[in-house]
């Protein structure tokens, strides 16, 4: 398919009460047709894989167009120019968390940007630096605990954030870290206690609502059998 024929498929399926229905959970609602990720995953898989047509979808500015465009873009063809360049112009936190997951993560710089992006003061560029600890610790089974122990040092640091959209993001970071194994577990547990005791209201919320996960007989059977 060519994009235009995307586009056209797109505004098609524009539902006005499905896009009031995201608005009313955060959703920002500048360009946003109203499709749904699951028929926009269906529409992915259709077109498959394809770089520079997902450059065009993301320059489109259009909502849905560029959620698609983390789904067919190609991985090993993505440098951290256009990294930069698509967190910068992030604006709603599913783009962000779905970029993140569909394609950010599985590049080579995905450990590099989230040092940089979490230490930045844009908001959804800091929430898409947590967003990655968050998949990488589900999904990068090579990395080792080193990694997510550092990780957990910028979790700490950036903790006092009160925007929701961050605070949110650091608190998955240390949720998914925590539920890797054992040691990370313990680190995790640790570092929530710490996080509580800084008296910021972010900081609270950030290490009950962990400690809360991490410490549950759910994750505590599935880790200590």
């Amino acid at each position: 398919m060519t994009y235009e024929e995307i586009m056209a498929v797109l505004k098609a399926r524009a539902n006005p009460e499905n896009a009031k229905g995201m608005a009313r959970f955060g959703i920002n609602s500048d360009n946003l047709l109203g499709v749904s990720v699951m028929e926009i995953r269906k529409l992915a898989r259709h077109i498959g894989k394809d770089h520079f047509l997902a450059l065009s979808l993301w320059q489109s500015g259009v909502h849905e167009a560029k959620i698609m465009a983390g789904l067919v873009d190609v991985p090993d063809m993505v440098d951290e120019g256009q990294m930069e360049e698509w967190a910068k112009e992030i604006d709603s936190w599913d783009i962000c968390d779905l970029t993140c997951n569909n394609l950010f993560r599985k590049t080579v710089f995905a450990h590099g940007r989230t040092m940089l992006w979490a230490a930045r003061s844009e908001e959804f560029v800091k929430r898409a630096g947590f967003v990655l600890v968050a998949t990488l610790a589900v999904h990068d089974k090579t990395a080792g605990d080193a990694v997510f122990l550092e990780y957990l040092s910028v979790v700490e640091r950036e903790s006092g954030d009160e925007r929701n959209f961050v605070r949110k993001a650091v608190n998955w970071a240390l949720r998914q870290i925590g539920k890797r194994n054992k040691n990370l577990n313990r680190s995790a547990i640790e570092t929530a206690h710490r996080i509580q005791a800084l008296g910021s209201s972010s900081a609270r919320w950030i290490g009950r609502d962990a400690l809360r996960e991490l410490e549950s007989p759910r994750v505590m059977k599935r880790l200590y059998p």
